[in-house]
């Protein structure tokens, strides 16, 4: 892209640099100008301009020149001459793109363009941690479905994924259904949420979890895990069956054991009742 000045448009190659900031924290864009002249800064005009030619800022032969900014960067704006960087306050997600550092050396009569770099400016804005929330009411058992939604929002920029782990035992699955992506007209962040349904895993200790995926550098994000153990109809029925006939032979037991008490108590009476008659 050539960029515009107001001597005219050049066109010159320019190396492009990728440069992230925070949402509403200070973006620092550099020119990359090594200066190996060491040139007086009262030599040189430097402006910034954002894409074809809104200019950002301007430095005119060591003096700061706000004639030409554009309104939206009034006061936003400050150059570290030792760094020849530009820091661009408050950078909200409006200020992404592409930003031209020019560089020009007042010699002999006209100005000669003598550096030119290109920064790409990306906004972040930190996404909420996934929460796991559970879409039905009621009990929950076995051979059912199982119905939960993971959401995160106020992050920017729009996420690559969203998706569940499911472990149990010594396995582990991954799914990754449908993603729903919001964007609020405002503010420009992202809200996304990602369901899920499965039957009701029973009989095993189920650990699930959701993973939010930023995509680049950025890394993911993971919820809080949710535990289910569930005894399934089998198992409950495996505990009646065992449970039943053991309480029976313990009744049978007791039973009889009294019985036998109860007999020789009542033999031991007759033979005392005989001994008096005698």
């Amino acid at each position: 892209m050539c960029p515009v000045i107001p001597s005219g448009r050049i066109c010159i190659v320019a190396s492009v640099h990728q440069v992230k900031s925070f949402l509403n924290h200070t973006a620092y864009l550099s020119c990359y100008f090594p200066n190996s002249q060491k040139t007086d800064i009262k030599d040189l005009r430097i402006f910034w301009q954002k894409g074809d030619g809104e200019v950002v800022h301007e430095v005119y032969y060591g003096q700061e020149k706000h004639d030409n900014l554009s309104p939206k960067y009034i006061n936003r704006t400050k150059m570290d001459m030792d760094k020849w960087t530009l820091q661009l306050l408050n950078a909200g997600i409006v200020d992404e793109g592409q930003y031209t550092c020019i560089i020009q050396h007042r010699d002999k009569g006209s100005p000669k363009v003598i550096h030119t770099s290109e920064c790409v400016l990306h906004i972040i804005a930190n996404y909420s941690q996934p929460e796991i929330a559970w879409l039905h009411t009621g009990e929950l058992k076995s051979k059912k479905y199982l119905n939960l939604s993971c959401s995160s929002s106020g992050g920017y920029p729009e996420p690559k994924q969203m998706a569940w782990l499911i472990s149990h035992e010594n396995t582990t699955r991954g799914l990754a259904p449908h993603m729903d992506i919001s964007q609020d007209a405002v503010t420009k962040l992202y809200n996304v949420t990602s369901k899920l349904n499965i039957t009701v895993p029973t009989n095993t200790l189920t650990n699930i979890s959701c993973l939010l995926f930023l995509g680049g550098q950025l890394g993911s994000l993971v919820s809080v895990p949710l535990g289910i153990e569930i005894q399934g109809e089998e198992m409950e029925q495996v505990k009646i069956n065992f449970f039943g006939p053991l309480i029976a032979v313990i009744l049978l037991i007791t039973f009889l054991v009294g019985f036998v008490i109860l007999k020789k108590r009542n033999t031991l009476s007759t033979n005392q009742s005989v001994s008096l008659a005698v």
